[in-house]
């Protein structure tokens, strides 16, 4: 079986190489490793072969796992969060992937004021229209951005989703590029760049096509890990 230290090495020759083809600065993408499930001594394998950013999908999970491990990790929230478990964010994340409702924005704003820090934080955009994803519609999320802008301690730094389930990386494609189009047009109006650097997409199965198509954060689970037990 090969180890998490291989596994990385292997995702980041990939990831390069993704990038290359692109014609794309390595160095521009930031492999997340999605830690739900995993239990600790398998995330401090991951952070003893190098590995910083990690994401979980689940604030109580990660409120159980998080003082157990090294205090140098930046940690990301990548799952839906419900409003009442905005207060927890604080001491838990340094990014928030899933805002995506105005009134979220405004909670986690003043949730991350009460405690003095700031938080780097995405618009979750439901770019498929699926009923079973999370995210807001396309056509808010201008708003949902706007709100964030307005928090003084939330970090406005872009946008994510997640594409309908395929095993053909090429189905994801299309909601790639139509989360880089909405980014786009964020920026035509007059947006700060610096506030839309970050497009959050692309997972094990997909992600060197998410990095053609500009991601910039690719949230990785199964092949830094290996296959998960729930």
């Amino acid at each position: 079986m090969q180890t998490i230290s291989k596994n990385i090495d292997q995702l980041k020759e990939k990831i390069a190489a993704a990038a290359v083809k692109a014609d794309r600065d390595p160095e521009d993408i930031l492999l997340l490793a999605v830690s739900k499930t995993i239990p600790t001594d398998r995330i401090k394998l991951a952070r003893e072969a190098g590995q910083i950013d990690f994401g979980e999908n689940r604030v109580q999970e990660a409120r159980e796992k998080i003082p157990e491990l090294p205090e140098d990790i930046t940690w990301h929230l990548v799952g839906h969060l419900q409003r009442n478990k905005a207060k927890y964010c604080p001491a838990l994340f340094d990014w928030i992937h899933s805002v995506d409702s105005v009134t979220l924005a405004r909670e986690l704003g003043k949730r991350y004021e009460d405690r003095g820090k700031t938080c780097k934080a995405l618009v979750q955009v439901n770019v498929s229209g699926e009923e079973s994803k999370f995210g807001c519609p396309p056509g808010l999320a201008e708003e949902i951005f706007t709100a964030i802008l307005e928090e003084n301690f939330l970090e406005a730094v872009g946008l994510m989703t997640m594409p309908p389930f395929s095993s053909d990386p090429e189905d994801s494609r299309p909601y790639f590029e139509k989360l880089r189009e909405i980014r786009d047009g964020l920026a035509g109006r007059g947006y700060a760049q610096e506030n839309l650097n970050e497009l959050s997409m692309g997972m094990s199965g997909d992600f060197e096509v998410a990095i053609e198509e500009g991601a910039t954060i690719i949230r990785i689970g199964t092949a830094v890990f290996g296959k998960r037990n729930g």
